[in-house]
């Protein structure tokens, strides 16, 4: 099996959005959907959220306040999923609940580098 990264993107964080009852709902979705791909044993890496703030560093060392200065989606967390092809990967992210809150979800292949 290989190793796919899901990558969480969203417009808005969740608690900016959804009342304390409706972010619950939303948590126990993550919490379930997790819980399915950890039952079949394809969850690597149970990923992190991550939060708003951060800097960004360019070509002559450049510094912007904010990880996500110029998009206007930002990445919210990331899991790591293990699966037998780029098809199946995407196949377990069609599931993820941010789906359900107008968020995406991008799956791409981990290359291993050797040392």
């Amino acid at each position: 099996m290989k190793e796919f990264v899901m990558i969480y993107r969203n417009e808005t964080m969740p608690e900016n959005k959804y009342s304390p009852e409706e972010m619950q709902g939303i948590l126990k979705q993550w919490e379930n959907w997790m819980g399915s791909i950890a039952a079949q044993n394809k969850l690597a890496s149970i990923g992190n959220r991550l939060g708003s703030e951060g800097s960004s560093i360019k070509p002559g060392n450049v510094v912007t306040n904010g990880p996500y200065s110029e998009i206007k989606e930002f990445i919210g967390g990331y899991s790591v999923i293990k699966a037998d092809s780029i098809d199946e990967a995407v196949e377990i992210a069609k599931g993820c609940p941010i789906l359900n809150v107008g968020g995406n979800v991008e799956v791409r292949d981990i290359i291993v580098m050797n040392a």
